[in-house]
């Protein structure tokens, strides 16, 4: 790999870890938006039953940003340490 591709990816794993750190911090925000929008597409529902998509939610967004972040913090480590062992190959 080259320097330039080696820092491409430290780019590319820092956005997207960047990304999962706000679907994680910001999952209860963003699954209550989804939620809100579902209950006026439905035109109403049980509080049941919209509490369990609220939950649903949060939780799709938990798992993405958590799945993100991490994925992104091992591209972001291993191309930094290429980076930094990087002999002009």
């Amino acid at each position: 790999m080259t320097s330039a591709n080696l820092k491409g990816m430290l780019g590319s794993g820092i956005v997207i870890t960047v990304i999962g750190f706000i679907l994680l911090f910001f999952s209860t925000t963003f699954g209550s938006i989804q939620a809100d929008n579902w209950l006026v597409q439905q035109g109403g529902a049980d509080t049941s039953i919209y509490l369990v998509m609220i939950k649903s939610y949060i939780n799709t967004f938990l798992v993405s940003g958590s799945i993100l972040f991490g994925i992104g913090l091992i591209i972001t480590f291993f191309s930094l340490y290429k980076l930094l062992n990087f002999d002009g190959e």
